[in-house]
């Protein structure tokens, strides 16, 4: 009974062999199971940048110096069956081997965080002396517009000088004396208002 009824969804919903086996374009994928455990590259850097900074402080210098110092005095003046590196210190030339082998891939993975962080401010500071260049350019020309239209403006001395030449002149054709201008005109409309 179970058999017939599943038939007859499938033939209510349109659903076939075909539509079924397709792969959902519009719904993600089911996670794939990974043989090795994935990591942030993030955290990664930033846990290298911190050890880069340490690994460039005099605190770890100075801190590596007193173990190894220790190290040497402890396997020189130690007990014979205390001791666990004799004279040529292999075990410890060992140790500052590893201890280098890790610190520099670490140094350069935090110079490369730092050179691509630099280069992105760098591309940025570039963009932003170019809008300043062009603002600077756009100001200049305003500048100089202004100039240019200040030029053509009557300022106050220039006034005063073209009145006073003017008075200067009407004088000169009445002879010296006194002028007197006509009486004003009656106010309302003119013929030449219009």
């Amino acid at each position: 009974m179970a058999p017939e009824r599943e038939v007859r969804e499938r033939a209510a919903t349109g659903a076939t062999a075909a539509t079924r086996s397709r792969i959902r374009l519009d719904q993600p994928q089911p996670p794939r199971r990974r043989l090795l455990p994935e990591y942030d590259p993030e955290a990664f850097g930033r846990l290298s940048e911190r050890i880069a900074r340490f690994l460039g402080t005099g605190r770890f210098i100075v801190g590596m110096t007193v173990v190894v110092i220790l190290w040497v005095v402890w396997n020189v003046s130690a007990p014979r069956d205390l001791r666990f590196d004799t004279y040529p210190f292999i075990f410890l030339t060992l140790m500052l081997s590893l201890q280098a082998s890790y610190a520099a891939p670490l140094i350069l993975l935090a110079q490369n965080r730092q050179d691509d962080r630099d280069r992105v401010n760098l591309e940025q500071d570039r963009k932003q002396n170019e809008r300043s260049i062009a603002d600077t350019e756009y100001l200049t020309r305003e500048i100089a517009a202004l100039r240019v239209g200040l030029g053509e403006v009557a300022t106050r001395d220039w006034i005063r000088s073209e009145i006073e030449d003017l008075v200067k002149d009407v004088e000169e054709r009445h002879g010296g004396g006194r002028v007197v201008f006509p009486a004003e005109r009656p106010r309302g409309r003119d013929v030449d208002d219009r």
